[in-house]
């Protein structure tokens, strides 16, 4: 039983006060479910935060982002071992924002993915097609690369990571994938796992793209969906919390 995952993604919002309401907020009202788990991904400074706040909770918490080096002369990078030092469970790779805003190629996704691991993190893999990748019949092909370039760098040791697909045509525009959209999209890769692994059937596929609590529900009873990516609805701690509770 794979149980379900819903992972708040805060981008680069935040700040002290309002992170330490937000925190309070999720803690005090997330007492834990055996079959679901919450975490929050936030910015890099504020690892120290979420720690503080959520340890000794049934709320995870982890990065955005992680260096694929080790360590060494690259200014401004984070490795992840220094993530890891903060207690973190998670981070993730390969977002939509940094493919394209940052230009990460599928090998520096993959070496990420790799380099979480190496430090016991768990990598929540993101994947996913743009509009025009998805009117163009592409969409399987988009995510199967985009997947198969990490499963190649890292084989079996995917069922070590979470795999969040997130139709970028469908992020912050308030477009969301239906469920059979999303589903469709889903057991292709569970059937994709299912060739280099023989636990696919446990690892956990993320839908992200717009959820809100009025889609949460319908999009997370389908098959292969097991949770959630929230992006800005994880910002606020009512939407995220009736969210989860989906």
């Amino acid at each position: 039983m794979r149980g379900k995952l819903v992972v708040g993604n805060w981008k680069m919002n935040g700040g002290l006060r309002q992170n330490d309401a937000l925190l309070a907020e999720l803690r005090s009202r997330w007492t834990g479910r055996g079959d679901c788990q919450m975490a929050v991904c936030v910015p890099a400074p504020y690892l120290w935060q979420a720690q503080a706040a959520l340890s000794g909770s049934p709320i995870a918490w982890g990065a955005q982002n992680v260096s694929e080096y080790a360590m060494g002369a690259f200014t401004g990078e984070v490795a992840a071992s220094m993530i890891a030092e903060f207690g973190c469970e998670y981070v993730l790779v390969g977002h939509s924002e940094r493919r394209t805003i940052f230009a990460e190629s599928d090998a520096t996704v993959a070496a990420k993915a790799e380099a979480a691991l190496e430090a016991g993190l768990t990598p929540i893999v993101c994947i996913g097609e743009v509009l025009a990748e998805r009117d163009a019949g592409t969409t399987e092909d988009v995510v199967l690369r985009q997947l198969g370039a990490v499963v190649s760098r890292i084989g079996a040791r995917i069922a070590q990571a979470v795999v969040a697909y997130e139709p970028v045509w469908a992020i912050g525009t308030g477009r969301t994938a239906s469920p059979a959209q999303a589903q469709a999209v889903h057991a292709v890769v569970r059937k994709y796992l299912a060739g280099v692994v023989a636990t696919a059937g446990d690892v956990k596929l993320l839908y992200g793209g717009s959820v809100k609590a009025d889609n949460a529900k319908a999009l997370f009873s389908c098959a292969d969906i097991d949770g959630g990516l929230i992006g800005g609805a994880s910002l606020k701690a009512a939407e995220f919390l009736a969210i989860a509770g989906a």
